[in-house]
């Protein structure tokens, strides 16, 4: 009896000892089937993902790429760092004692990893969720995909492209719980407990991080979508609620103006939304300067003078106008299309991307006034609305997502600007040296190859004189052929005008213009035809004369001086006589004083021709250009006014104005004869 009392009394005292041993092995199996367990799926959620871009995303080529680039994302990034996170799970496989505590320290060191590529997968998946209900709207599309999608993962079942998107989702959350599984069989005095607390916080933390980036970017993407609305659908959005918003954020801004209030300052915001500024405008100005740059390349490549007949046969003429039509087919037409391509149209792609950070921070504007009004509310009455405070949220999240992202922003902006700036300046040299190349050859047969280039420079700058000289006196000799120019009829109610001008300054400074002048310069007067001015002075301050300061009774400038002549004016009473002694109806015409001819073997006759060039108002107007001959069919016009005359030119008629028109000696069938 003694003995069966001590045997039972040294069981139970074991019995405690078994007890915690055999419960401490059970922790210790748990531990390593969640340890397996995490393992395991690691693998088979790794080779999910290569399925997905080896077997299905390489299958679905009849999607456009964008859609693609849509439905999968940054899988590539995800599928990168998962892989080198399983190997590291792997890796601690051969150390069972330590494992737990090399787990912990494992997601602590990928934490800021897996929210990276994470919290983009994320931010994208709604998008692609609106793709794949796109295509299921399309039977024979979606057919093609499912059969794509069994073949490939068959436990994906009916749900197909959806089954597959959300799968990394589902990664990222369950992270924590195979951490707090793993946890829970850890002994609290392990050294491998407070290593696995940390990382189950971290991985609660990565998830929490990606959900409020996520909100982040469902904010932008609301604020940051152009809309090309018509006025009646702007006009249908307002209403009361509108209105009322709009109202107080405005009321808040006059308060801030006024100083009743004080003005949020941000330091950090405001830094960075001058950079961006600054950025959008030098975008802005290098897209101005290469819009000019392509426009003076086009008009450059109008010009084709190898296309004319230039009546040199042979010699450098011909050499030269192979060369420039070489150039104009080959190199010219090449650099265009590159500079289109490498140049205009990724920095037209760089304006539109500023388009949305603009629009961010003009919003983040008006969301900042909500922000104020309701945190002004707060300190006075202490609660808020829930819409005030969505409100408020929204402001938060829209200034988080700003200053987070602007700097990167900045960052790859100019990025993308320089490299525009490089490939500019390398296309430019490229043109250089093929054009260079290209004119080696026809440079060898010129004649002056051999010339220094002083003295090269000597010749061109002599030919180039005495062509200038032959010019001018061709233009003189033509001169000398127009009609002199007459004194214009007065401008309507110039009348009081002249006469003022008369009394101050006396008919010998009265000139009248003879064509329009417009001004280019600041002090340059604009002045229609047939305006009378007073003559102040007949040179500029700096002693040209060329350049005339006149008065025209209420405005004083520079004027050129060969668009004036001394004004005479016209006696109407004279032209009475004229016309009952039986004078041509076209008496008007101004006769220019005979002159004798160069050549006076030379046969003449009269003509009328446009003196200067008319632009025709209406259906019963012809326009003209100066120099052009016509025919005078009425010197009058309907209502007997000789200040109009009915004109036939090329056939066809219409009136112009009389004092437009003059006679000029025509030359005979064969042409002109210029004097030497």
């Amino acid at each position: 009896m003694a003995d069966f009392e001590t045997d039972e009394a040294s069981s139970k005292s074991e019995s405690p000892e078994q007890e915690g041993q055999g419960s401490e092995d059970k922790s210790l199996l748990h531990q390593r089937l969640a340890i397996r367990e995490l393992i395991d799926t690691e693998v088979s959620y790794l080779h999910t993902l290569r399925l997905c871009t080896s077997d299905i995303r390489g299958h679905l080529q009849q999607l456009p790429p964008g859609d693609l680039d849509i439905l999968f994302s940054n899988i590539d990034d995800i599928i990168q760092v998962s892989s080198r996170f399983l190997h590291g799970l792997q890796e601690t496989a051969c150390k069972e004692e330590k494992q737990a505590h090399l787990i912990g320290n494992l997601f602590l060191e990928f934490q800021e990893e897996l929210e990276q590529v994470y919290k983009v997968y994320c931010a994208n998946y709604d998008q692609a969720l609106l793709l794949v209900k796109a295509y299921q709207k399309e039977p024979e599309l979606q057919k093609e995909i499912q059969g794509i999608i069994e073949a490939a993962v068959p436990q994906a079942g009916p749900s197909g492209l959806s089954f597959l998107l959300v799968i990394p989702l589902q990664r990222i959350t369950k992270y924590p719980l195979l951490l707090q599984k793993i946890l829970e069989n850890t002994p609290a005095d392990a050294s491998a407990h407070p290593v696995l607390q940390r990382a189950t916080s971290a991985l609660q933390d990565v998830n929490s991080n990606i959900n409020e980036y996520k909100m982040r970017k469902e904010v932008a993407l609301k604020y940051t979508k152009v809309e090309q609305l018509s006025l009646r659908e702007r006009l249908a959005r307002i209403n009361t609620h509108t209105l009322s918003k709009k109202t107080t954020r405005l009321s808040q801004l006059l308060k801030q103006e006024a100083g009743l209030v004080p003005r949020t300052e941000d330091k950090e915001f405001d830094d960075l939304e001058e950079r961006f500024q600054w950025v959008s405008l030098c975008v802005t100005e290098l897209k101005s300067n290469v819009a000019a740059y392509m426009d003076n390349l086009e008009a450059f490549l109008c010009f084709r003078p190898h296309e004319r007949n230039l009546d040199i046969p042979g010699g450098a003429a011909e050499q030269y106008c192979s060369l420039a039509r070489d150039l104009q087919l080959q190199a010219f037409l090449q650099f265009k299309q590159r500079l289109t391509g490498l140049v205009w149209q990724p920095l037209c792609s760089l304006a539109r991307a500023l388009v949305g950070p603009q629009n961010l921070i003009k919003k983040r504007l008006d969301k900042l006034l909500d922000f104020e009004r309701v945190e002004e509310k707060l300190l006075d009455v202490g609660s808020v609305t829930y819409e005030e405070e969505a409100a408020r949220h929204t402001y938060q999240a829209l200034n988080s997502l700003i200053v987070a992202e602007l700097p990167q922003f900045n960052h790859l902006v100019m990025q993308w600007l320089g490299q525009i700036l490089r490939t500019f300046v390398v296309l430019q040299r490229d043109l250089a040296d093929q054009v260079l190349r290209r004119a080696e050859s026809s440079m060898a047969l010129l004649p002056h190859r051999h010339v220094s280039e002083p003295d090269f420079q000597k010749l061109l700058e002599d030919t180039l004189g005495q062509s200038s000289s032959q010019l001018r006196h061709f233009r003189e000799s033509f001169e000398k052929v127009l009609p002199p120019s007459t004194s214009q009829p007065l401008l309507p109610g110039s009348e009081h005008q002249m006469q003022s001008l008369l009394t101050r300054y006396g008919p010998g400074k009265i000139y009248q213009v003879t064509s329009n002048i417009n001004g280019t310069g600041t002090l340059d007067l604009t002045l229609p035809r047939g305006q009378i001015v007073a003559l102040l002075q007949n040179k500029d301050t700096k002693g040209n004369n060329s350049r005339w300061l006149v008065d025209t009774g209420g405005h004083r400038g520079y004027v050129p001086a060969g668009k004036l002549q001394l004004y005479h004016p016209i006696n109407p009473s004279e032209k009475e006589p004229r016309r009952q002694t039986g004078m041509p109806e076209d008496y008007w015409l101004p006769t220019p004083e005979p002159t004798q001819p160069s050549v006076p073997t030379v046969p003449t006759m009269s003509q009328v021709v446009a003196v200067y060039p008319f632009v025709a108002r209406s259906t019963h107007e012809l326009s003209l250009q100066a120099g052009q001959p016509v025919t005078i069919l009425e010197a009058q016009d309907k209502k007997g006014n000789p200040e109009w005359s009915l004109v036939e030119a090329n056939g066809q008629r219409g009136y112009v104005p009389s004092n437009f028109l003059a006679r000029t000696p025509s030359p005979t069938p064969w042409g002109w004869n210029l004097p030497s």
